[in-house]
């Protein structure tokens, strides 16, 4: 696959804290929250994946924060972080006012879309949520029970709370739940478990080869010397199968999207 122009017809801009890829008559938004460690800057972490989507018709709204223990707090913040940019945009005439907005998030993202989802009052035509997990403080985070091992951090809410919130009150009924084969942190099982009681038929769940980190898939740029070497083989190897992978991941999300369309 070959590496991107270094000049595309889409570009990047920031508006108030997201980062915004508009295409010519998006049919959708698109609002985007990356994983823990990843969310800071998704327009870098995420761009392959995003520019993708962007180049099929959606608008992007990616939305960084940065991780602490009060995910419910940080669920409000690229809420309205979001909105703002939202409403900016229709103000300026570069987005029309009733497109439909799905929810796309990756890890810690899709935590953060199931409680937009079930504390505050928002519209969304779907969810896609993308390795999905939730455990606790001490299995997230490294080296915390060696920091604090007498002390009980704990994420707000805490996975309990999260799960009884998601099932009693989450209110968006499309959804699109995706794992990985070599997923070994993903709890999308579970996730799908507490869903479909509440929106029989609308929860689509599908396992894809890949990892945690395929949707975070860049240009591999492998240097290959003068002779070609089984290493050389090798990388390059790796760089077509992690290119599948995301291929692959993109036209599954383009195709629950509109089924219709030809990806």
């Amino acid at each position: 696959m070959p590496n991107l122009p270094s000049k595309r017809a889409l570009e990047w801009q920031q508006i108030g804290n997201s980062w915004v890829l508009i295409p010519n008559k998006p049919q959708a938004i698109l609002h985007f929250l990356g994983g823990a460690f990843l969310a800071t800057a998704p327009n870098v972490s995420y761009r392959w994946l995003l520019e993708k989507l962007a180049d099929a018709g959606y608008a992007i709204i990616a939305t960084p924060f940065v991780n602490t223990f009060d995910h419910l707090a940080i669920a409000g913040q690229v809420l309205n972080s979001f909105e703002n940019c939202h409403h900016r945009l229709q103000a300026t005439k570069s987005l029309k006012e009733y497109l439909p907005v799905y929810g796309l998030g990756h890890s810690m993202g899709c935590k953060l879309h199931l409680l937009i989802g079930s504390v505050f009052s928002v519209e969304r035509a779907g969810n896609i949520l993308i390795s999905f997990n939730n455990f606790t403080a001490r299995e997230a985070v490294p080296g915390l029970s060696q920091i604090s091992p007498m002390v009980n951090v704990e994420f707000t809410p805490n996975p309990q709370e999260t799960n009884r919130l998601v099932t009693q009150s989450y209110k968006i009924k499309r959804n699109l739940l995706i794992e990985f084969n070599s997923d070994t942190i993903d709890q999308t099982q579970e996730l799908s478990d507490l869903l479909r009681p509440n929106f029989r038929g609308l929860v689509t769940t599908l396992k894809l080869k890949g990892n945690h980190l395929t949707p975070v898939g860049q240009d591999l740029n492998w240097p290959v010397g003068q002779i070609f070497t089984p290493i050389d083989a090798v990388g390059q190897w790796f760089k077509q199968g992690a290119y599948r992978d995301l291929n692959q991941l993109k036209r599954e999300v383009l195709r629950w999207l509109n089924p219709l369309a030809s990806v």
